[in-house]
């Protein structure tokens, strides 16, 4: 397939991911391969369509299988040249991307506005979180070094991090430009090859991504994006090229990979669903909690997999519910690119419908309405998947909205006398991947962090997400694997180790002679 020359689209004045068209003239996103993009033959394409207006803004391909298989083929045949490029060479086009990142700051964001709903705010920073990522790979050469030890006279046993191969990235429509940085900097960064999967939601951020690795120097095959749903996953599980795989989503379709993923021979990480605890106590700085759990709820829609979707009140903290109802309520809905923006739509009208239903059901069940978002209308908006910040109390841990990850502006509450039975809660929920504590004692705070059994912890400070130069570390039914993503631990996953142990005789030595008086630049 020869390489062509496609046409960039537009958002509110921001030049956004290159498209293609289809035989009627309407809008497709393309595929990446072998350093190219190009326009995929499939019959079968998903519409991708603005939260706020349901107006298509371009058709997903479903990648055919001959086009995955030249993906996986590009990835493989790149793989041998790119795995023997130095280090000091890959972190110099880790360096030049993280820096066209950067310089394409707002187009990326308008992207994740356009197809994901998100304010522009915080689709800057959905890439801010992204890029960071990236430049934490770029110390590659500190992060990939082995250890040695002289384990007798004139022997030495030392280890050598080497990449794996091909390796993919399936990733979720909630973070666009974030997740995929999870990723293939990482992966790359180790030397393997690529095949990202984007969110066929919204996979523009992805493809601006690719152009930008281009830019930068990320030779042909070396990263790869193609389109698709159920089938395109089950090719990156099956694959035997594809020798490990990194996702986040959902619980569903983290199980499916894993099984078919881990049967196939592949490492695999996944992560998956949550749900994430605020605990406020009494002694509890109350502005700064209410405030941190208004935004840590309701920003971005509540659609992160860290958002902070239960409150547990200690003791009389419970009336301090009317209280953050009355700072959710001046948060304000619009289109993403309005100013003052505080959260825009959800990603699809399913999803706000099924939050809706879940709502609904908790009051069924006895639950109590303190704030009730649905049914609001934003002018010039009124297609659009908007539900506002709402409040339910007198939550049971037996409640559908309770067990359910509701994906959405909602915070469930629940009510408990002692800090102990709040650890009790939070414990007993399947979910580990992140829980909060507002609090301003310090024994409070160390007990809480001893005996809580969640991945990640933060003591007033409500997305306790940590920043690259540590893991994402969810646990429990929030994670499956053994190495999570990025910092230490994803360099871990993205390569393998080799020990070698050699031996060099003292008494075979012999003296040399010349030398070269200039610099090695060792490239």
């Amino acid at each position: 397939m020869t390489k062509q020359t496609f046409t960039p689209s537009t958002y509110h004045g921001r030049t956004l991911a290159p498209q293609g068209k289809r035989s009627d003239g309407s809008p497709t996103t393309l595929m990446y391969i072998g350093g190219e993009f190009v326009e995929s033959e499939t019959t079968a394409w998903i519409p991708v369509r603005d939260p706020a207006t349901q107006a298509v803004v371009t058709w997903v391909p479903e990648s055919t299988p001959s086009e995955l298989e030249r993906a996986i083929a590009n990835a493989q045949e790149a793989f041998g040249p790119w795995r023997r490029t130095t280090l000091l060479n890959r972190q110099r086009i880790l360096t030049k991307l993280a820096a066209l990142i950067r310089e394409n700051h707002d187009r990326l964001a308008a992207s994740i506005v356009q197809e994901q709903g998100k304010t522009y705010i915080d689709a800057r920073g959905d890439v801010e979180r992204g890029v960071q990522v990236c430049e934490v790979a770029c110390n590659v050469p500190t992060l990939l070094m082995g250890e040695r030890v002289a384990v007798s006279r004139d022997m030495d046993t030392y280890t050598i991090k080497e990449p794996l191969g091909v390796v993919a990235g399936i990733c979720p429509f909630n973070f666009p430009a974030m997740i995929p940085l999870w990723m293939f900097p990482v992966a790359l960064a180790c030397g393997n090859c690529m095949v990202i999967k984007p969110s066929e939601k919204d996979p523009g951020a992805a493809m601006i991504l690719a152009e930008l690795a281009t830019q930068a120097g990320v030779p042909p095959g070396v990263l790869n994006v193609i389109h698709g749903a159920v089938d395109c996953v089950n090719t990156l599980c099956d694959d035997p090229r594809i020798k490990a795989i990194s996702f986040v989503g959902s619980d569903r379709v983290g199980k499916h990979i894993w099984n078919r993923g881990t049967a196939s021979g592949k490492r695999v990480q996944c992560n998956m669903g949550a749900k994430n605890h605020g605990i406020v106590m009494p002694d509890a700085n109350k502005e700064q909690a209410l405030n941190a759990i208004c935004g840590a709820a309701f920003g971005a829609a509540g659609q992160r997999c860290m958002a902070l979707s239960t409150a547990v009140f200690v003791g009389n903290t419970q009336y301090w519910m009317d209280e953050l109802a009355a700072k959710a309520k001046k948060l304000k809905i619009d289109m993403g690119m309005n100013e003052g923006a505080d959260l825009g739509p959800l990603i699809t009208t399913a999803a706000r419908e099924r939050a809706e239903g879940l709502i609904q059901k908790g009051l069924d069940e006895g639950a109590t309405m303190v704030l009730d978002g649905r049914g609001i209308q934003v002018k010039d908006y009124e297609k659009g998947n908007f539900l506002g910040p709402t409040i339910i109390r007198g939550v049971k841990p037996y409640m559908e909205c309770y067990k359910e990850e509701i994906f959405a502006p909602v915070l469930v509450c629940l009510e408990v006398d002692t800090l102990d039975e709040a650890i009790e809660l939070v414990n007993a929920n399947p979910y580990g991947n992140g829980t909060a504590i507002f609090t301003q004692s310090g024994a409070i705070a160390r007990k809480f962090e001893q005996q809580i059994d969640v991945g990640q912890v933060g003591i007033n400070v409500p997305i306790p997400v940590p920043l690259p130069m540590f893991s994402f570390t969810g646990s429990r039914g929030s994670f499956l694997g053994d190495l999570h993503q990025y910092g230490k631990e994803g360099i871990l996953f993205f390569s393998k180790a080799k020990t070698v142990t050699a031996l060099w005789r003292e008494a075979d030595a012999v003296d040399s002679t010349g030398g070269h008086t200039n610099m090695p630049t060792h490239r």
